[in-house]
């Protein structure tokens, strides 16, 4: 285990070095290098990112953490005295069970439109959750890092009044093969001129799943707004990402 550790740990390295143009000595890959060996995160399965040299786990990992330690099951209640539906702010509690005889670890997730990308407004609801569920988890496993869900409106770019003119937010609501997801989808992949191909097989990867359609709601709905958040955020270590599902020409045998 420890040797699938370590390769797992140089491929990261290898790859951040890449995506983020760091230095081969740079701090933060010594902090990767610990990530990966202690929790077996993986930078091209998208666990990890990188935002303002910070690295933050995603929600995928952390549900991914959770299956590989075999975890119990959760419970997430809506929180309706800290919420206001009027004003789309919404308060969830969840509790992680690491086993059957786990009393549970709790966190608390909270949205609204102030705290959450102009990508997700009308799905405060559902990051919320999201949010509440990666507390959990990260109390449960003993993550240290914040995951990239929680962190909130602060690290998105200005947004323009003539940008969100020219691009309203939609609900991230239905599944794959409905309307306002997959139109929200394609927006995102036109806004930011993205490789249709290359962004399917990244979602089907994200969502671990063997295509696209067996992903259920809630996989594909976390990974539309890790894209749109990754690819406000840093453009060019997305497409990084994205490039690492290129596959090789063959060789023409003349």
């Amino acid at each position: 285990m420890r040797s699938l550790n370590n390769i797992l740990s140089r491929r990261n390295c290898r790859l951040a070095r890449k995506k983020w143009d760091l230095e081969p000595k740079h701090p933060l890959l010594a902090t990767l290098k610990w990530l990966s060996e202690a929790f077996e995160l993986s930078v091209l399965a998208g666990d990890l990112i990188l935002l303002h040299a910070n690295w933050y786990v995603t929600h995928a990992g952390l549900l991914r953490i959770a299956r590989r330690n075999r975890c119990s099951g959760m419970r997430v209640q809506f929180i309706q005295e800290l919420s206001d539906t009027a004003a789309r702010r919404f308060a969830f509690q969840a509790t992680v069970f690491k086993s059957k005889t786990c009393q549970g670890f709790v966190g608390y997730g909270d949205a609204d439109p102030s705290n959450v990308s102009p990508l997700v407004h009308g799905a405060e609801m559902r990051v919320a959750e999201t949010r509440a569920i990666n507390r959990a988890l990260r109390k449960a496993y003993g993550i240290g890092i914040c995951s990239v869900e929680e962190i909130g409106s602060f690290a998105e770019p200005a947004c323009t009044a003539r940008e969100s003119t020219k691009h309203p937010p939609q609900p991230a609501n239905g599944n794959y093969g409905g309307p306002k997801l997959r139109d929200r989808l394609c927006q995102l992949i036109r806004r930011h001129k993205l490789d249709p191909e290359l962004v399917k097989a990244y979602a089907v990867d994200f969502c671990g799943t063997k295509t696209l359609r067996e992903a259920n709601r809630e996989q594909v709905e976390n990974f539309v707004q890790q894209l749109a958040d990754w690819a406000e955020k840093d453009r060019n270590a997305l497409l990084c990402q994205l490039n690492s599902y290129v596959r090789p020409k063959q060789e023409v045998v003349a």
